[in-house]
C-alpha cells in the first residue's frame, strides 16, 4: 500500500472511530432532551439551551463526521463541547475526571485540522 492511502484508512478510522464512540454519549443527551430532563448550565445560558447545544456537539455532529460531510465545520462544535467539559464542567476536578473530554477534544481537533480524507463525501 502506498503512503496516501495508508493515510486515508488512517484518517477514516480516527474519524469514524472517534465520532462512533461520541455517539454514545450524545444519544443520552439526544434522550434527556426529548424527555425534559434537567441539565447544567456551565455558560450561563439556561439549562435546555446547554443540553441543546451539547446534543449538537455530542450526536448530530459526530454524524456528519462519520459520513465525512462538511467534516472541519462540523467538528467545530464538538471541539468546543469538549473544552467546555474538561475546562469548564470538569475543571476543578482530579485529571481522571476530565481525561475522556480531552482525549474527544484531542481527537476532533486532529480531526478538523486533518480534513475527512479520501474516504469521504467531502472526498479531497
Amino acid at each position: 500500500m502506498n503512503n496516501s492511502l495508508l493515510k486515508d484508512i488512517g484518517l477514516a478510522v480516527l474519524r469514524i472511530g472517534a465520532s462512533a464512540f461520541m455517539l454514545t454519549h450524545g444519544y443520552g443527551k439526544l434522550q434527556m432532551l426529548i424527555n425534559g430532563a434537567e441539565f447544567g448550565n456551565p455558560l450561563g445560558i439556561g439549562s435546555t439551551p446547554s443540553l441543546f447545544l451539547a446534543m449538537i456537539g455530542e450526536f448530530i455532529c459526530p454524524i456528519l463526521i462519520i459520513f465525512g460531510f462538511k467534516t472541519r465545520w462540523a467538528a467545530i462544535p464538538v471541539i468546543i463541547t469538549m473544552a467546555v467539559a474538561a475546562f469548564i464542567v470538569h475543571g476543578a476536578d482530579p485529571f481522571q475526571r476530565k481525561e475522556m473530554a480531552l482525549l474527544y477534544l484531542v481527537a476532533f481537533v486532529a480531526i478538523a485540522l486533518a480534513g475527512p480524507g479520501k474516504f469521504s463525501v467531502d472526498r479531497r
